[in-house]
């Protein structure tokens, strides 16, 4: 186990059985919001290192920050990295990060050391979502269902009472905020006056629901509202 503070992470990452929805990965528009989604949640944990990334398909592809948001989230300390800039060194740095989640138990699907160094988005997004539903959701467990359908089921039976609130999935259910600003007042009703929001106001309601969550949740804002393409807007 590491130490707490930055300097646990050292120096030298500061150099310069699911998948992902590959249906919605063909979608540019879908994917734009993956890659904007993605990036924001890899950085709520990088900053815990004093870093960032800005591309996701690029700042990865040498496996050193990829490493760093590994040992991150799970505590652990992966193998030192190799400190060399050529293609075989960033393949060996990926590949070590790649065997840590697969030492997780975590089956890897059509997601290769070469397409990460390459800078492949969609192969990506799809490590990236991997990493989240074994770090992130991994431990949610309903009826002996996935950590996705576990979710959904949670999401379903928390909203249920509340008007205007369907959850069928994680797309289109959520598009007018009403889900999220039901999940917050389920838990939180001081927070968010529900009986005030309307179901035509879905930017107005997905920006209550981020801004509560961030400010009185410790949730980082992750979602860009104006960019969830409202098919009604």
């Amino acid at each position: 186990m590491m130490n707490n503070g930055i300097d646990q992470y050292g120096d030298g990452y500061m150099e310069p059985e699911e998948e992902w929805e590959r249906e919605g990965l063909l979608d540019p528009a879908w994917e734009k919001q993956q890659k904007k989604t993605f990036t924001a949640w890899c950085n709520s944990h990088l900053r815990k290192a004093g870093t960032s990334i800005e591309n996701i398909e690029e700042d990865f592809r040498n496996g050193l920050k990829l490493m760093l948001l590994l040992e991150v989230i799970s505590g652990e300390t992966l193998p030192k990295p190799d400190r060399g800039k050529m293609r075989f060194h960033k393949i060996a740095n990926v590949n070590k990060a790649l065997d840590f989640i697969a030492s997780k138990g975590v089956k890897l699907v059509s997601i290769g050391a070469e397409e990460i160094v390459d800078g492949n988005l969609k192969m990506t997004l799809g490590m990236i979502w991997t990493i989240i539903l074994r770090f992130a959701i991994q431990d949610i467990s309903v009826e002996e269902m996935t950590a996705k359908e576990g979710l959904l089921l949670w999401c379903q039976r928390k909203t249920a009472p509340y008007k205007n609130v369907n959850v069928q999935n994680f797309h289109l259910s959520f598009k007018d905020g009403l889900a999220f600003c039901a999940l917050i007042h389920r838990h939180r009703p001081d927070l968010i006056d529900y009986n005030k929001l309307s179901k035509d106001n879905p930017l107005q309601n997905l920006n209550t629901a981020f801004d509560v969550a961030e400010k009185y949740l410790d949730i980082p804002r992750m979602l860009d509202p104006e960019g969830m393409n409202f098919p009604f807007l």
